[in-house]
């Protein structure tokens, strides 16, 4: 074994105690070489250096006690001045010498030090050739002279020239300054004080000389030199006071051309630094960041839309009024921006700043570590919108990593980069929710207009002073919002605490005219929308409701007189005009509705007429709400054994296709932080060749749609790629709560030519979507972003006018162009009242268009105003994803629709439905869609071509205009005419010429050929063009209706319409449904003590993943 002792080495004689204590006596053996580092510091000139210059803080205190001793030598001066006798001599020796006394000399000797302390930087002969060394010289040179030649202690020696020393001082000092306390000012304000300064030091230096040099002369004193410094400076020249000897004058003119070289010089500095400054938008100061409340809002260009949007959203709640708003923006600012932002109403509360969000130097500038928000918006109109959420992603990191504590409200574009900014407090992603409303647009008509109207602030006054009906109530109803309040607080709620949410929301409507949609336990952050009759209320519920006004802006006033009237005249019904109680006493019984036990469809649900026990004339009466649901009461369903498996069997014709489904979760998820959602699957994966529609494979021979014989209607969406944000389109259409015999069939068409079109279906389409617009957001105007997707809209318009057209467009003022008819005059009265609506400030002048109002067209930059309000109500993004199938909690309800039918009008108001949905259902109504027939006289569709604007004989022309002027045509501009009927015009012209003249019958034909072809509208030769095109095809054009469209209809959403509202045939009812999987069946054997037969305790256990 090795000896360790003998393997490790002896310390160095260095490394020993006794060399610790008496030294190191042995390193000159070592091999080492010892190395000293910066020993040129230690030369007495870069001492110097490091005294005065390099080190921050004596530097400072340095130039603080020279600049003191330059003031201190400009004041000796002017006790000097004031204590001479300017009348002791004669001729030039009073310019050559003064009355100086001992003490002041030996005050003024004192300046002598700032001569030893110059800077010794630099070269030895640029140090002497600076301005301030010469001045230095001299100021100190001749007192030096005075010390060993005290005859000339009375010299006159210019101390007022250490002005500009002091100026000098004070620009090294501030710059110091700077340095000493690591901060840096604004270059404005250097600029300023250099201005300020040398302005001061050219009037005292002219003061100073033109009263010394005047002491041979007019022996001015130092105010009137300052008065003649003031009024020559100020180009105003009274001649009052003048310079009387040649010196004095020609100091007046070297001051003169000194200040018209030195003074535009830093006036220009100055300009430029302030442009600069305006550009930048300068900086939002601690003091203010400290006493006021500010939000930050980070994009990556501002347009004057999104600014728009943003302050009259944010600034449209009462509590945010004092708020300051800062834009911190990398690009310079627009034209249009910089005019809004000069309105007094936004300069005093609105700051623009140029900077860039990863930028800690322009987040200090912008106080985010004080902030109360901070708002990133993504930029849409980029064409690489994967860059632009990447841009967004480095903007929510930067902040987060300046100021930890700021809350975030962050804008991203494309589900997938959601995760990375998990730890935002609020997200809103665009294509969530845009494909979220496409899809229920589908099933649920203009959902997204009744979203956008939930999620704009309004007083409900739009087109309050309108002839037409129906844009007061839609007007009027667009100003309900969702608000919150706690139950105990509540003057709405309070009496209802312990009573089911579904009594509390039918009472409350009934009473005050709000509507309870959902609730959150005080112990639980997630939201319950309509959570069904079983949900009790508690006091410390957080109640959200649907209102015109939150509950603290209402005044309630109670109508003792017009209610006894009420029930007065309610008191007596029928022929008999015996009171109610009467006639229920002389029947023995209540005849009321019995609650439905059956289970309903989602969307096939209709309001059953109750059976008449007594009188024909009697009014059908309603089931009460009960106060607490009874088990008993409550409709079954099994959930996952669809009913309408039994009652459809499948179809023996030949090529129909018939799909099993099963309800489950998605196995894949396209993008990480999609929610899990229960839907319908299928059974079995099918093969990718299977998918393409035009193309037959090993497994089908199919090659069109029809082919296919699918039972419902198609949905076709047109896009240009096949992105994620499709998951958000296809799981709200195979929803599980969507029975199977209504699912649709989805097809996907990546490329819109009229044959692809023909072929997946489009003649026999529920709904049609496109969002084919990525590839126009290259173009130079912003709003030419939605150029394509307008036009090839407006071609499907015109080629297909049955089929129901959903689009999203980038900018709202776009959407003027959808279905565009340019001399439809009820159009052009809209647009009128549009421009009226946006002069008086609403922020929601475009509601009024038709295909919105209609819910064929919105924009997602409408839900910008998501995130916006999301400061005040941070519940909204919770509710509206709620709304939109984007979430699924367990126990809330999901949005769906009803339509009333004619067996479904014996209900005949709104608050009776709202009883009988309560009662039977559960379900809460929120909203209705009403359809209209448009009345016009004078529309687009009755514009005529006057035969006039051919050539053709006068008979003919009697023969024409005895028909009438007008023929049916939708034809934007009828003096566009096809080439086809300019074609088929000169044939018959040439025809008419070759006929023989003597045949009378001959040409009778031809003129009624004539006439046939200037009757033929555009219309017809559209619907030619696609018929043929479909028999070129092999596809049948029976399908095709080109006569049947809806423009001479409209539609509109009221939100939470008053109580006696009357409903109408066809009005569609938006309902929220409770979630079916809230209720498990009991122990017990019998349906009826469950609302749902659901799959047992593990189907719960999974929703809830």
């Amino acid at each position: 074994m090795v000896d360790l002792d003998s393997e490790v080495p002896p310390l160095p004689p260095r490394y020993r105690f006794r060399d610790l204590l008496l030294g190191d006596q042995g390193w000159q053996s070592d091999d080492r070489v010892q190395v000293e580092f910066y020993m040129n510091e230690n030369t007495f000139k870069e001492r110097l250096k490091l005294f005065f210059i390099k080190n921050q803080r004596s530097s400072l205190r340095i130039r603080l006690f020279n600049f003191s001793l330059k003031l201190l030598s400009c004041f000796l001066y002017i006790v000097r001045v004031l204590l001479d006798d300017p009348t002791q001599g004669l001729g030039w020796s009073p310019i050559i010498w003064v009355n100086r006394s001992l003490p002041l000399w030996g005050l003024q000797l004192s300046d002598i030090v700032g001569f030893f302390s110059f800077s010794l930087k630099g070269n030895i002969w640029e140090q002497i050739l600076r301005i301030p060394f010469l001045l230095e010289i001299i100021n100190a040179v001749p007192f030096i002279i005075t010390i060993f030649w005290p005859v000339l202690r009375n010299l006159f020696i210019p101390v007022f020239l250490n002005c500009w020393l002091a100026k000098h001082a004070l620009e090294n000092m501030i710059n110091d300054l700077h340095r000493a306390i690591q901060r840096t000012q604004s270059a404005m304000f250097n600029q300023v004080l250099i201005l300020i300064s040398t302005l001061l030091c050219l009037i005292f230096t002219c003061i100073c000389g033109i009263q010394h040099l005047e002491r041979a002369g007019n022996r001015l004193t130092l105010f009137d030199s300052l008065y003649f410094c003031i009024v020559t400076f100020s180009t105003v020249g009274f001649g009052d006071v003048t310079p009387k000897i040649w010196p004095s004058k020609l100091l007046v003119v070297i001051m003169i051309c000194v200040a018209l070289v030195v003074l535009p010089i830093q006036f220009e500095q100055l300009a430029y630094l302030w442009m600069e400054r305006q550009k930048s938008g300068g900086n939002y100061s601690r003091y203010r960041a400290q006493t006021e409340k500010h939000v930050v809002l980070c994009v990556s260009s501002l347009k004057i839309d999104l600014l728009m949007d943003f302050l009259n959203e944010f600034y449209a709640h009462p509590r945010l009024q004092d708020y300051y708003v800062v834009i911190l923006c990398p690009t310079e600012m627009d034209a249009q921006v910089r005019r809004v932002l000069q309105i007094p109403m936004w300069s005093q509360r609105v700051i623009y700043l140029q900077g860039s969000a990863l930028k800690d130097q322009d987040l200090l500038r912008a106080k985010m570590d004080n902030a109360e928000a901070c708002f990133i918006l993504s930029s849409r109109c980029e064409v690489d919108r994967t860059a632009a959420d990447h841009q967004t992603i480095l903007r929510a990191w930067a902040v987060k990593d300046f100021a930890p504590n700021c809350p975030l409200y962050v804008q991203i574009l494309k589900p997938e980069n959601k995760f990375h900014i998990k730890f935002a407090d609020h997200v809103v992603c665009e294509e969530e929710f845009k494909y979220a409303m496409l899809a229920l647009n589908c099933i649920c008509p203009a959902t997204s207009t009744l979203i956008t109207l939930l999620v704009h602030t309004s007083r409900g006054q739009e087109s309050q002073q309108s002839p037409e009906q129906w844009q007061k109530m839609y007007g009027r109803c667009s100003g309900n919002e969702v608000y919150h309040i706690n139950l105990e607080e509540s003057t709405f709620f309070a009496e209802y605490e312990g009573k089911s949410f579904t009594y509390a929301s039918f009472h409350a409507h009934k009473k005050f005219g709000v509507c309870l949609i959902g609730v959150r336990k005080e112990d639980n952050k997630n939201i319950l929308l309509n959570p069904g009759p079983r949900y009790i209320m508690s006091s410390t519920d957080i109640c959200f409701y649907i209102n015109i006004t939150k509950e603290e802006n209402s005044a309630f006033k109670k109508q003792e007189k017009h209610r006894k009237n009420h029930e007065s005249k309610l008191s007596y019904h029928g022929a008999s005009r015996l009171p109610v109680h009467s006639i229920i006493a002389s029947m023995g019984t209540v005849a009321i509705d019995l609650q439905d036990t059956g289970c309903r469809g989602a969307s096939g649900a209709t309001l059953a007429l109750p059976a008449q026990g007594g009188r024909e004339g009697r009014r059908p009466s309603i089931a009460p709400v009960l106060e607490v649901a009874d088990s008993s009461s409550l409709p079954t369903c099994d959930l996952l054994s669809d009913q309408s498996e039994d009652e459809t069997t499948p179809s023996d014709e030949e090529g129909s296709a018939v799909f099993e489904y099963a309800k489950g979760y998605p196995p894949y998820s396209p993008y990480i932080g999609s929610s899990p959602t229960f839907c319908h699957l299928l059974h079995e994966k099918v093969p990718f060749c299977c998918l393409r529609l035009d193309k037959g494979c090993q497994h089908n021979y199919y090659e069109d749609a029809k082919a296919y014989g699918f039972k419902n209607k198609l949905i076709i969406v047109a896009a240009e790629t096949a992105g994620n944000g499709l998951y958000n389109f296809i799981v709200p259409l195979r929803a599980y709560y969507r029975p199977k015999k209504e699912l649709n069939p989805i097809v996907l068409l990546l490329d819109n030519p009229l044959d692809d079109l023909l072929r997946c279906g489009v003649t026999f389409a529920a709904n049609m979507v496109v969002v084919d617009k990525e590839s126009t957001m290259s173009a130079e105007e912003d709003y030419m972003a939605d150029a394509k997707t307008i036009v090839n809209v407006q071609t499907l318009f015109r080629l297909f006018s049955s089929l129901s057209i959903i689009t999203e467009l980038t900018h709202p003022a776009n959407m003027r162009f959808m279905q565009f008819r340019a001399k439809d005059c009820y159009s052009l009265a809209l647009s009128k009242l549009e421009k009226k609506e946006r002069e008086k400030g609403s922020n929601l002048a475009f509601m009024f268009r038709l295909p919105f109002a209609a819910g064929r067209v919105f924009s997602i930059s409408m839900l910008d105003t998501l995130l916006y309000q999301s400061f005040v109500k941070d519940y909204m993004i919770s509710i509206t994803r709620l709304l939109l199938g984007l979430d699924t909690t367990p126990g809330s309800g999901f949005l769906c629709s009803m339509k009333i039918t004619e067996e479904d009008l014996w209900i005949r108001t709104y608050a009776r439905l709202y009883q009988k949905l309560c009662s039977s259902t559960g379900d809460i109504p929120i909203g209705v869609y009403r359809t209209e027939s448009q009345k016009l006289t004078t529309s687009e569709s009755q514009i005529s071509i006057s035969v006039e604007d051919w050539e053709d004989t006068k008979d003919t022309k009697e023969q024409f205009s005895s028909r009438g002027n007008h023929r049916n045509s939708t034809s934007s501009d009828q003096s566009d005419h096809p080439l086809l009927r300019r074609k088929s015009m000169q044939w018959a012209r040439r025809l008419s010429r070759r006929a023989p003249r003597h045949s009378a019958k001959t040409a009778e034909k031809i003129n009624q050929q004539r006439m046939n072809l200037y009757r033929r509208s555009e219309r017809q030769e559209l619907a030619e063009l696609v018929k043929n095109r479909m028999k070129h095809l092999g596809l049948s054009p029976a399908g095709y209706d080109e006569m049947n469209d809806h423009q001479n209809t409209l539609s509109y959403i009221l939100i939470n319409p008053s109580p006696d509202t009357r409903l109408e045939l066809n009005d569609i009812v938006y309902l929220i449904r409770p979630d079916p999987l809230t209720y498990v069946p009991n122990a017990g054997p019998s349906r009826k003590n469950s609302f749902c037969n659901t799959v047992g305790q593990d189907t719960r256990e999974e929703t809830q993943l």
